[in-house]
C-alpha cells in the first residue's frame, strides 16, 4: 500500500481540523438547545397547554441539528485520521443532507419572511398574555430576558405598559422612548436579514469544500490501497 502524497496528507489534516471545529460547533448548538429546554426560566413554556409551537419547535430543531452535526464531525475526524473510505463516504452523505436542508430552509425563510416575523411576534405576545394571566415566575424571567435583549417593553411600548417590571432599566428618557416588542422584533429581523443570509452562504460554501475534500481524500486513499 502506497503512502499518501504530501498534498493528500495536507488535505487529510485539513479535514481533521475542519471536522474538529464542526464537532465543537455541534456540541455548542446541542448545549444551547438543551439549556433552553431544561433551564427553569424557559422550562415553563413547554408546560403551558397553549404554548406557541414556534419556540419549542425551534428548540427541538436546535437539539436535533446539534446532535447531527456532532455525528458528522465525528465521522469526518475519524474518517480522516483512520483513512477510512467508509467513514468519509458517510461524512459526505450526511453533509450533503445538511447542505440540502440549509438550502431548503433558506429558501423557505426568505419566501416566508413576514410569516416568520408574525410567528415570533405571536410567540412573544402569547408568552406576555400567559404571564399576565398566571403570574408565573418562569414566564416572568423569560419576558425579562426577551425584553432586555431586544430593549423593548410590552406589546405597546413602555408608555402604555401598566406593569413594566420585566422591562429593561435605563435613564428616564431612554425608558420613555423604549419601543414595543413587536416593533423591535420586526426591526431586528429585517436589519439582520443580510447578516443571516451572509452567514448561511458562508456555511454553505464551507460545507461544499468539506464535501470536495472528503471525496478527494477518499479517492486518494482508495488509489493508495490499490498500489502494490
Amino acid at each position: 500500500m502506497a503512502a499518501l502524497s504530501g498534498g493528500e496528507t495536507c488535505i487529510k489534516y485539513l479535514m481533521f481540523a475542519f471536522n474538529l471545529v464542526f464537532w465543537l460547533a455541534g456540541t455548542a448548538v446541542l448545549a444551547i438547545g438543551l439549556w433552553l429546554r431544561l433551564d427553569q426560566k424557559t422550562k415553563g413554556l413547554f408546560e403551558e397547554p397553549d404554548s406557541s409551537y414556534v419556540f419549542y419547535t425551534g428548540v427541538y430543531i436546535l437539539i436535533a441539528a446539534g446532535a447531527l452535526i456532532m455525528v458528522v464531525g465525528f465521522l469526518g475526524c475519524c474518517g480522516a485520521i483512520r483513512e477510512s473510505p467508509c467513514m468519509l463516504g458517510m461524512f459526505f452523505f450526511f453533509l450533503l443532507i445538511i447542505f440540502a436542508i440549509e438550502v431548503a430552509a433558506g429558501i423557505w425563510g426568505f419566501s416566508n419572511q413576514s410569516q416568520v416575523v408574525n410567528d415570533i411576534t405571536g410567540f412573544y405576545t402569547q408568552t406576555y398574555n400567559n404571564y399576565k394571566s398566571s403570574g408565573d415566575e418562569h414566564l416572568k424571567e423569560t419576558l425579562r430576558v426577551i425584553q432586555t435583549e431586544l430593549n423593548c417593553c410590552g406589546p405597546n411600548g413602555r408608555l402604555q405598559e401598566t406593569n413594566p417590571e420585566t422591562c429593561p432599566k435605563g435613564e428616564l428618557l431612554e425608558e420613555l422612548i423604549t419601543k414595543s416588542c413587536p416593533d423591535a422584533i420586526e426591526e431586528v429581523f429585517n436589519s439582520k436579514l443580510h447578516i443571516i443570509g451572509g452567514v448561511g452562504i458562508t456555511i454553505g460554501v464551507i460545507m461544499v469544500f468539506g464535501m470536495i475534500f472528503s471525496m478527494l481524500l477518499c479517492c486518494a486513499i482508495r488509489r493508495s490501497r490499490e498500489v502494490v
